[in-house]
């Protein structure tokens, strides 16, 4: 990649709006303390209802599967890294919203049996099959959507969806796992607690991404095409694929041979998500030399840098280059790479009309800092 400055642009948005507040930033700061809050709510819940030592070891045990997935979807989100302060909040969204919805629903469940039914109990398959993915699925859906209505700047297509679904996913997945693992600790001793860590924690870590995916996918397709009235017809279709999916996985452990529904259903299933997540990061990759190409004809960029934004091959180059100098310019190169990238998003949603004034205010910003991380590459 090479780096040269460049002639004024010749294309901006025709007047640059006002400064205007962020509304995402203020979701961020509400939407994290909130779901900070009903988190330390939950983990007291858990230490009351597991004790200390079964929550420590469940917790230690549940890291391994966060990891799996987390790291997943770190190279998912490499292209196009979404904001922290949104993924934070996807997290703890999942991990702790969601799965409070799901215990004061399972809560609400039991009293209403107790009080129709004296001395009965509520159906565990009803409890597995249907009540856990309808109630689940829309508590981590919820969530996602929540991302794609007060971060639209950031939430560009079904990559996006995928990103915002799988970190919320992984949230509910981490609290589920240490409930479950504490629960086999404490009633079944170490040889329970390493047949559920096996089967949640290594053969299944991915089970409720894939879940939750359908929901965020469907999300990012709606936001691709431009929003509007429609969004939530999309967050309908995708949050009914991923109850199903769930009612599908629940119901293999109680009424198949769920070691045969594992290899025959849930396996191609997860190699066709894989496959569908390469496609879309190599869409991405097509947009951003598309559109910074447009760049470079109004004199924003020249071929060399197009060239090396637009490959991973190119990336690496700039960044092995920017470590090799002295002193390390890693953190401009990584800004003009990020910056230039969301650039590229911004005005591919404003070239397909799905921008309004926002985006060309974004689009004006970003210009800016390109050339701003330009000047401090060259030093």
């Amino acid at each position: 990649m090479s780096f040269h400055p460049q002639a004024q642009p010749q294309f901006l948005p025709p007047a640059a709006t006002p400064p205007r507040r962020s509304a995402g930033l203020v979701f961020a700061v509400v939407g994290i303390s909130v779901a900070g809050l009903v988190g330390l709510l939950v983990l007291a819940y858990l230490a009351v209802a597991l004790g200390m030592s079964s929550l420590v070891v469940g917790s230690v045990l549940a890291l391994v599967p966060l990891a799996i997935v987390l790291l997943a979807v770190r190279w998912v989100d490499r292209w196009e890294p979404e904001p922290r302060w949104a993924l934070w909040f996807a997290f703890l969204w999942g991990a702790a919203v969601s799965v409070a919805i799901a215990l004061i629903v399972d809560l609400g469940v039991q009293i209403a049996v107790a009080v129709t039914t004296p001395g009965g109990a509520s159906d565990e398959v009803v409890q597995s099959v249907v009540q856990a993915p309808i109630v689940e699925e829309t508590a981590k859906g919820v969530g996602v959507l929540l991302v794609y209505l007060f971060s639209r700047s950031h939430f560009d297509g079904p990559v996006d969806g995928l990103v915002y679904a799988a970190t919320v996913a992984a949230g509910f997945a981490f609290t589920e796992n240490v409930l479950y693992f504490g629960v086999a600790l404490a009633e079944g001793g170490t040889e329970e607690l390493g047949a559920t860590f096996v089967v949640r924690g290594l053969f299944s870590p991915f089970a409720h991404v894939l879940f939750t995916a359908c929901t965020g996918l469907a999300l990012g397709i709606a936001a691709n095409r431009g929003g509007g009235a429609r969004v939530g017809g999309w967050f309908l279709g995708g949050l009914v694929l991923a109850i199903g999916l769930h009612a599908l996985w629940n119901g293999s452990l109680v009424f198949a041979d769920a070691v045969a529904l594992y290899v025959t259903v849930q396996v191609p299933i997860f190699v066709a998500a894989i496959i569908v997540t390469v496609l879309l990061r190599r869409q991405e990759v097509r947009v951003t030399r598309l559109r910074l190409g447009e760049y470079q004809a109004a004199g924003w960029f020249d071929a060399g840098e197009v060239e090396g934004l637009s490959t991973p091959a190119g990336r690496r180059a700039a960044l092995a280059w920017a470590k090799a100098q002295r002193p390390p310019r890693t953190a401009a190169v990584r800004s003009f790479i990020a910056d230039s990238t969301r650039l590229a998003f911004t005005r591919n949603a404003i070239a397909t009309g799905r921008a309004d004034v926002r985006r060309l205010e974004d689009e004006r910003v970003l210009l800016e800092r390109v050339t701003a991380a330009r000047r401090a590459i060259m030093g």
